[in-house]
């Protein structure tokens, strides 16, 4: 998938033409998949680039004043772009949502973005769609642009898990609370975080629980304390999941207004792992983080959270063996 940060203006030269859709696509969620997956086939079917258009900051984030609210990010673009590109997309176009982007009405949006820069010959987008400054661009306008410039345009519905709308809101709160068995329904896909992995402080060393810690690019996560995961991405067992723990947050438990960090004891495995992409995928909230008065009292904190690690793994391999036997 080719990554396009600045769309540039083609003056006489035609873009290729292309199916394209756009948004925020924050966790690549069942409704999201849906449209790219409807761009990918309209695209490969009538010879067309398969496009997405997102951007970076979220709106939501850009227009936001102190105090108010502002989503907390799903996933970081590393792992957003890796699954919007299983979806069969040719290119993203990555904008940076800025104040001329910000102040563009959706007249020149459409003409500038749309028309001279992309080439779009087909346009797909979710039935809430709205773009343009004051948000005053809608599917109507859309489709009277079409008829001028040469495009269709498509609208598609929601897409519902148990009765209500699948949305990247449904999915934070339910990271939230902890329920990864219903974010997998979701997203389609179990919830995991990739990244480096970086020196830290080397305090698990020191209390018998190395770790690998990885940076989060986002403080403003949905995900906070300590859970039970598994590991991929370390030299030649990249494809065996590794059992392990992991702390993702501020680490109350060892310093005040510390940054935000993905921290990963694994529980059967030793070895160096400095600068390896690696993937953790979360499987159970086991607790809130804490402060602790004393480090031999994290220590056995960090013991009791492998002890229930270990259990979770045991009872999901007899789960396991029993479904084979039957």
């Amino acid at each position: 998938m080719q990554i396009i940060r600045r769309p540039i203006l083609r003056g006489s030269l035609r873009p290729p033409a292309t199916a394209l859709t756009i948004g925020n696509f924050d966790g690549v969620h069942l409704g999201h998949r849906a449209l790219l997956k409807a761009v990918a086939a309209r695209a490969h079917q009538d010879k067309m680039l398969a496009s997405l258009m997102t951007f970076w900051p979220h709106p939501k984030q850009y227009f936001a004043t102190a105090g108010s609210h502002v989503p907390a990010r799903i996933c970081s673009r590393r792992d957003q772009w890796q699954a919007i590109a299983a979806c069969g997309i040719d290119q993203l176009f990555a904008i940076s949502f800025d104040r001329q982007l910000a102040e563009c009405s959706a007249e020149q949006f459409i003409e500038q973005y749309l028309v001279q820069c992309i080439g779009v010959r087909h346009l797909v987008i979710g039935d809430d769609f709205r773009f343009g400054a004051k948000r005053r661009g809608d599917f109507e306008m859309l489709r009277v642009a079409g008829k001028q410039y040469g495009f269709s345009v498509e609208s598609m519905q929601s897409v519902l898990h148990a009765t209500q709308r699948v949305s990247s809101s449904q999915v934070r709160k339910a990271l939230f609370q902890g329920r990864f068995d219903e974010v997998e329904a979701l997203l389609g896909r179990p919830y995991a975080i990739s990244g480096h992995v970086i020196h830290g402080r080397k305090l698990g060393r020191e209390l018998g629980f190395p770790t690998l810690n990885i940076r989060i690019d986002d403080k403003q996560s949905p995900l906070h304390g300590i859970f039970v995961v598994d590991v991929c991405g370390l030299g030649a067992i990249d494809q065996k999941p590794l059992p392990a723990v992991a702390s993702l947050g501020t680490r109350p438990a060892v310093e005040q207004g510390g940054r935000f960090l993905l921290e990963v004891h694994l529980l059967d495995w030793s070895g160096q792992a400095y600068g390896r992409v690696v993937k953790v995928t979360f499987r159970e909230k086991l607790r809130d983080e804490a402060h602790y008065d004393s480090l031999e009292a994290l220590k056995e904190q960090i013991a009791r959270d492998c002890s229930q690690a270990r259990a979770y793994f045991t009872k999901r391999q007899e789960g396991s063996s029993y479904v084979e036997q039957r």
